[in-house]
């Protein structure tokens, strides 16, 4: 082989090599503390508007006053994926968040509705918080199962772990799954009442604790 060809064959390697290791650092950057007095928007459904509890009771309300946030609740009782996606342009300009809590889901679910259409909406639901500028917690949802409610044993759709991997998302984990799955924290079969909102509530702010989100001040 001539030696012009060699050497062009060689940059031409490296070249790909370089651009295949900048692709794999196109990461979002590490989460940044979200301030007291920030301005967080809660996106989702019925769970979010806090259906079987006092509005002052729904997750938001309670996390509110337990993190110092401004937390707005844009929780609509019945909204899909689509629908809610759909009402996020006005909310991000509205609010202008410096946090997004996703959590959409379970009506596509119940109704059955196809989950690659859930993931892509829940995809661009982050998109474009992320284009606003806010930062991304992404709430999962569990697999409707009234057999798996009534033993206890309720597990997260797996589709919320594939899409936080894949957009390194943070990720609430079993949160609604853990406090659905116990009578005393049920309002009904699916929502909470005031101390499964107050539940979940806590296991938010703690994993927003562990990812960097939220730093814990004595008051």
């Amino acid at each position: 082989m001539p030696l012009d060809r060699r050497t062009a064959l060689g940059r031409m390697a490296l070249a790909v090599a370089a651009g295949a290791a900048a692709g794999c650092s196109r990461k979002p950057p590490p989460a940044q503390p979200v301030p007291a007095g920030a301005s967080v928007l809660a996106l989702g459904d019925s769970l979010t508007f806090g259906t079987g509890a006092q509005p002052h009771e729904s997750y938001p309300a309670v996390l509110a006053r337990t993190s110092g946030w401004q937390v707005h609740n844009a929780g609509v009782s019945g909204d899909t994926s689509a629908q809610g996606l759909a009402r996020l342009p006005a909310l991000l300009q509205e609010h202008r968040p410096a946090l997004l809590l996703l959590g959409l889901g379970g009506n596509d679910l119940l109704r059955r509705l196809p989950q690659e259409q859930l993931k892509d909406n829940l995809a661009r639901a982050v998109a474009l918080g992320r284009e606003a500028g806010a930062q991304v917690l992404l709430i999962a949802v569990p697999k409707p199962s009234l057999a798996a409610v009534a033993a206890g044993s309720l597990t997260d759709h797996p589709l919320y772990g594939e899409l936080a991997q894949a957009q390194n998302l943070v990720l609430q984990r079993q949160g609604w799954a853990e406090v659905l799955a116990r009578e005393e924290w049920r309002s009904d079969s699916i929502h909470a009442n005031a101390a499964g909102y107050a539940e979940f509530a806590a296991r938010l702010l703690a994993t927003a604790r562990a990812a960097g989100l939220h730093i814990h001040t004595q008051p």
